[in-house]
């Protein structure tokens, strides 16, 4: 697997960056750059994976009218279960959902944004089962450190190959 070597960092045609840029910070002069580097910087998001939410929304939008979710609400095991669905097919190695031609992990995060949504305006049925005891996977943590220290040197995964997962051989 590849590892990441910030001193070798390379473009998509191969050519090695000559210079990684980073912001510094510097002294404030315009009173406006105060102001505002004190409220939610959205230039954190990742555009690309934001514009397609976007797209994940607008097929909803499309299906079932845009803002369907904020007028009628929503019940919680729907979204959780839509995004289990989306994130289970996609761990099982189908990365693009046949109905929307969109990545499931995509669709699991359009899911997503719809439940907060309606968590933060108040407009969602909570029908989560009731509450674990606080604290119930610590016991079952401790029970998997005592495996993998019995077993110090595991047998690697078997993993499908980018090359098989594209229609080309398996790899192991």
């Amino acid at each position: 697997m590849a590892k990441w070597d910030h001193d070798d960092l390379r473009d998509k045609s191969g050519d090695r960056f000559d210079e990684v840029r980073r912001a510094e910070p510097s002294k404030l002069t315009n009173p406006k750059d105060a102001v505002g580097m004190k409220k939610v910087g959205l230039s954190v998001l990742p555009i690309r994976v934001m514009y397609e939410v976007a797209l994940g929304m607008l097929e909803g939008a499309l299906k079932y009218g845009r803002h369907n979710y904020r007028v009628i609400g929503v019940r919680a095991s729907v979204y959780y279960d839509a995004t289990k669905r989306h994130l289970d097919d996609w761990w099982e190695g189908e990365d693009i959902d046949p109905a929307s031609q969109l990545n499931h992990v995509t669709k699991a995060i359009s899911s997503l944004t719809v439940l907060r949504d309606a968590m933060i305006r108040g407009n969602w049925v909570d029908d989560r089962p009731p509450r674990s005891e606080p604290g119930w996977i610590d016991g079952l943590n401790a029970k998997a450190e005592a495996l993998i220290e019995k077993y110090p040197n595991p047998v690697p995964a078997y993993v499908q190959s980018v090359a098989a997962s594209r229609g080309g051989e398996v790899g192991v």
